[in-house]
C-alpha cells in the first residue's frame, strides 16, 4: 500500500497571509494583551454585587491635601511635557514652475544643436545620443533661452533672466493659492546649487516683492540636487524657536551658465539630464495653518559621506583639459549613493518602520554578526511605513537602484519615472513636481504619508515624511494640469534617435 504524499504547505498555505498575521500580532501586541486583562477586570466586577462595590469604593479615602498635591503634580507634568514638546511643522501649500512651450527641447533640436556646437568632436555628439537614448526624458523637456542660441549665451544677465523667470513664476503662483501677502512672510530661503550671483538671489526676490527689512533670509549654494530638503531642515529649525511664524523655500537650479561646451564624456552628462525648473513652499508653525495646510512634517534625516574622499569627489566642478568648466560626474557614483542611502535609510528605519519589520531587522542582525549563520541581509519592508514615495529623479539609473533595493513596485516609483519623462532632473525642485503627479492622480488622502529621498553633490543623502492632513483634491492648474491625463506612458528601455 503506497503512502500517500505529503501535502506541500509552500503551495497550499498562503504565506502572504501569514506574513500579515505576523504583522497584526507583532505591531498590536500591547493592544492584545490588554484586551485579556480587561475582560478578566470587568467578569471581576460583574460577580461582585452592587454593595460590595460600594463597600470597596467607601473604604477608600482621599485626603484633601493628597488630592491637591497630587493634581498639581498632573498639572505640572503636563505643562512640562507640553512646553518641551516640539512645535508642529505645517507644509501649507507649494507651487511648481511650468515653462513655456517655447522652451521644449525635443530630442532632434537637442542633437541638431549638438552636432552644431561640436562639430569637430562628433564621438562626443554621438555619446550625448547615447545618453539621451537612454535617459527616460520625454519630447517635451525644457532648456532656458540663452540654451536655445547657437553657440549658447550663458552671460550673467540670461541667467538672471532665467532666474527671474522660474522663481517669479513660482512666487506669484504660491501667493495665488494661499492668500499669503509679500509683507507676511517671517522667513525666506533660496536654495540654488551652481548660481551664485551678488546680491544673492534671496536678496532679488526681497527686492522683486518689497519684502520686510527684518525677515530672515537666507541663500544656500552648492549644496546640489538635495538642497531643497536642506531647506525644509532649516525651515523647520528656524520654525521652533520663532512662534506663530511661517517660511517660504525657493527651490531651483539655474541651467544658463552651467551648460558645458567641452568634450569630456563625464561632463557632457548634466547636459543631457538637466532641465529648467523651480518650486515654491510655504511652510508654518501656526494652529491656525494646521487645518488648511496639505502635510504634516514628522521627520528629517540627513546623512553626510564629506569625510571620504570618493564620495566628496563624485559630483565635482572643475575645468577640463581646455579650461572650459563643468560637472563631472564619477563612474562610482551609484555605488557612492547606494552607501549613502543605506546609512540614510539605517537611521530613519527606526522612525518609521513598525515594529514587525524592526525585530525581523534585528533577528536577521543578531544571526548574521553574533552566531555567524549565512543569512541575507533582511531589507526591511518600507511599502509598510509609506504609502507615497518621491525619489529624486536624477537619472534613470537613480531610480532603477532604489526600486530595486527597496524592493518597489512600478507604481511606487511612477510619480519619480514620469518626472523625469515630462520635466528632466530640474535638481533641488524635482521631488515637489513629483509630489504634484500624485496629487494630479487623485491619489492623496488623508493620513497617507510620503517619503521624500534625494542626493546631492558632496555627497548627501537627505529624506524627509510627510503625513497628509486631509483628503487633497485633483489641483486643476499646475504643471500637470495639461497632460496628467495621458500618463503614465511606456518609457522604453532606449529610444532610438
Amino acid at each position: 500500500m503506497s503512502q500517500a504524499p505529503m501535502p506541500d504547505f509552500s503551495s497550499s498555505v498562503k504565506l502572504k497571509y501569514v506574513k500579515l498575521g505576523y504583522q497584526y500580532l507583532v505591531n498590536h501586541f500591547l493592544s492584545l494583551l490588554l484586551i485579556p486583562i480587561m475582560a478578566i477586570i470587568a467578569v471581576e466586577l460583574l460577580r461582585m454585587g452592587p454593595e460590595e462595590i460600594l463597600n470597596v469604593w467607601n473604604s477608600l479615602h482621599f485626603d484633601i491635601v493628597q488630592v491637591l498635591c497630587s493634581s498639581f503634580l498632573v498639572v505640572f507634568i503636563s505643562t512640562v511635557y507640553f512646553m518641551s514638546k516640539p512645535r508642529t511643522v505645517y507644509l501649507v501649500d507649494y507651487s511648481c514652475y511650468k515653462p513655456p512651450v517655447t522652451c521644449r527641447v525635443p530630442f532632434a533640436t537637442f542633437m541638431e544643436h549638438s552636432r552644431l556646437i561640436l562639430k569637430d568632436s562628433p564621438k562626443s555628439v554621438e555619446f550625448q545620443m547615447r545618453i539621451l537614448e537612454r535617459s527616460g526624458l520625454g519630447e517635451e523637456t525644457c532648456l532656458p533661452p540663452a540654451i536655445h542660441y547657437i553657440p549658447p549665451t550663458p552671460t550673467m544677465d540670461e541667467a538672471r533672466s532665467e532666474a527671474q523667470m522660474v522663481i517669479f513664476t513660482a512666487m506669484d503662483d504660491l501667493f495665488k493659492k494661499t492668500g499669503l501677502l509679500p509683507k507676511d512672510i517671517d522667513i525666506l530661503i533660496v536654495n540654488c546649487s551652481l548660481f551664485s550671483p551678488t546680491p544673492s538671489l534671496s536678496a532679488m526676490v526681497i527686492n522683486k516683492y518689497k519684502l520686510r527689512s527684518n525677515i530672515k533670509s537666507f541663500n544656500l549654494s552648492g549644496m546640489g540636487c538635495s538642497a531643497g530638503l536642506i531647506s525644509v531642515d532649516l525651515a523647520r529649525d528656524l520654525l521652533q524657536v520663532h512662534p506663530n511664524s511661517n517660511a517660504v523655500i525657493v527651490s531651483t537650479e539655474i541651467i544658463t551658465p552651467n551648460y558645458y561646451k567641452g568634450n569630456e564624456r563625464a561632463m557632457l552628462l548634466p547636459n543631457c539630464l538637466f532641465r529648467m525648473g523651480s518650486a515654491a513652499i510655504l511652510m508654518s508653525n501656526r494652529r491656525s495653518d494646521r487645518w488648511r495646510a496639505k502635510y504634516k512634517l514628522c521627520h528629517l534625516v540627513r546623512t553626510h559621506r564629506g569625510a571620504d574622499d570618493k564620495s566628496f569627489y563624485c559630483v565635482y566642478e572643475q575645468e577640463d583639459r581646455e579650461g572650459k568648466i563643468g560637472i563631472n560626474l564619477s563612474k562610482d557614483l551609484m555605488a557612492i549613493a547606494g552607501e549613502a542611502l543605506k546609512a540614510n535609510i539605517t537611521t530613519i528605519g527606526p522612525l518609521v518602520l513598525p515594529a514587525s519589520e524592526q525585530l525581523l531587522f534585528l533577528l536577521s542582525l543578531i544571526g548574521r554578526k553574533i552566531f555567524n549563520l549565512k543569512w541575507k541581509t533582511y531589507i526591511p519592508d518600507f511599502k509598510l511605513a509609506f504609502e507615497h514615495f518621491c525619489i529624486h529623479a536624477g537619472g534613470r539609473a537613480v531610480i532603477d537602484e532604489l526600486q530595486k533595493n527597496l524592493q518597489l513596485s512600478g507604481e511606487h516609483v511612477e510619480a519619480s519615472r514620469m518626472t523625469l519623462h515630462r520635466f528632466g532632473n530640474t535638481s533641488s525642485s524635482s521631488l515637489w513636481y513629483e509630489l504634484c503627479y500624485i496629487e494630479s492622480k487623485g491619489r492623496m488622502r488623508r493620513g497617507d504619508r510620503v517619503w521624500q529621498i534625494a542626493f546631492g553633490s558632496g555627497f548627501k543623502c537627505n529624506s524627509a515624511v510627510w503625513k497628509c492632513n486631509r483628503t487633497i483634491k485633483t489641483p486643476k492648474d499646475g504643471p500637470w494640469s495639461d497632460c496628467i491625463d495621458r500618463y503614465p506612458v511606456f518609457i522604453p528601455e532606449v529610444v532610438k534617435l
